[in-house]
């Protein structure tokens, strides 16, 4: 077989910070992946609005346009499909690729809403032979590798703990998290105890945020992990990593990595060529994924790894509905904090008592 792609999008959206825009733009950053690879024409875009979609085919080359999907996966049957649309989308349009005999289908973050939404994407394309990725991008950035690479070769001792801090727990959360599995080697998670606040309405892209959380884990292998979003969530830097013999911060700006070990006298920052964020690494994600199904192996950012993330997630709001621990697996469906809101067992600041 060709190890040539035809490559679909849905969901051009606007560019990032311009008139009408809703999100960051992540369609233009997946479509100059795409244009990098040597192996990949982008060969249609769909978009609800014809002129999103007109603009987005215009500024990449792209030959089709199409407002209906599922008419655009009919017609040109892509080989790979991004998806840049809101969460709530992102199970149907996934299960429809799978369906309609997609190859590989690269879905943006956070997985869905609810639990049962996350597992049934992973289980449709699983069951078709297709491979399904998630823009956890960060796992291509220098930061964060260097971080794992320098935790591998010993240079704190043996890993004891994990921190993160960012501003809510399910659309940045989801990057921390993703990263703290990432240092940790992918080890599976016993349990989790959180608790969410919710008193100032916030929302990404259609999906309630909580405006403060608090998520505690262990690791299979012993190691514990706290993740604190929202209101006052400042630990000092981005990311930590804890050992018996030192600990690895990633920061937020200046610096970006340092070091306090036994062969450190005090902090040492670690140079590295660039920051935590960037459209580079959606490149690098575009570039591994297309890899990954030429080769016939696992991604770097497979749904396999994507699940046990949004697991976390799903499981801090449960246990905040149940004021105790979840062990895992989770065995809930929904989303314990849709459900809370809906139920007002969680109040904003402006509700009637």
């Amino acid at each position: 077989m060709s190890d040539h792609y035809r490559v679909a999008i849905i969901g051009a959206g606007r560019p990032h910070r311009t008139e009408g825009a809703t999100g960051s733009g992540m369609a233009h950053s997946h479509a100059r992946g795409y244009v990098q690879s040597d192996c990949c024409d982008i060969v249609a875009v769909a978009d609800i609005s014809a002129d999103n979609g007109a603009a987005f085919a215009e500024q990449y080359k792209i030959p089709s346009i199409y407002t209906d999907y599922h008419e655009m996966l009919q017609i040109e049957k892509p080989d790979v499909v991004s998806i840049c649309t809101w969460p709530h989308l992102h199970a149907p349009m996934v299960i429809t690729c799978a369906n309609a005999g997609v190859r590989a289908v690269h879905c943006e973050k956070p997985m869905a809403p609810t639990w049962a939404e996350a597992k049934s994407m992973a289980a449709a394309c699983k069951s078709k032979g297709v491979q399904l990725t998630f823009n956890h991008q960060r796992r291509f950035l220098a930061p964060f590798q260097e971080a794992r690479r320098l935790l591998q070769s010993g240079s704190i001792g043996e890993l004891v703990r994990l921190e993160a801090a960012c501003g809510n727990i399910i659309d940045w959360g989801t990057h921390w998290i993703d990263m703290l599995f990432f240092y940790n080697n992918e080890e599976p998670v016993d349990w989790v105890i959180g608790q969410i606040d919710a008193r100032d309405e916030r929302k990404a892209f259609g999906v309630p945020l909580d405006s403060q959380a608090i998520c505690h884990f262990k690791f299979r292998n012993g190691v514990r992990a706290t993740v604190v979003t929202g209101f006052e969530a400042e630990i000092g830097c981005a990311n930590r990593i804890i050992g018996k013999e030192g600990v690895i911060e990633v920061g937020w700006g200046d610096p970006l990595l340092r070091i306090q070990g036994p062969t450190h006298a005090g902090w040492q920052v670690i140079p590295v060529p660039e920051g935590i964020h960037g459209e580079s690494a959606i490149a690098r994600t575009i570039a591994n994924l297309i890899q990954s199904l030429t080769d016939g192996v696992e991604p770097e950012t497979s749904a396999r790894k994507a699940l046990q993330t949004t697991e976390i997630i799903f499981a801090t709001y449960e246990s905040s509905r149940r004021r105790g621990r979840v062990d895992l697996p989770l065995t809930v469906d929904d989303n314990a904090f849709i459900s809370m809101l809906e139920t007002r067992e969680i109040r904003r600041s402006g509700d009637a008592s």
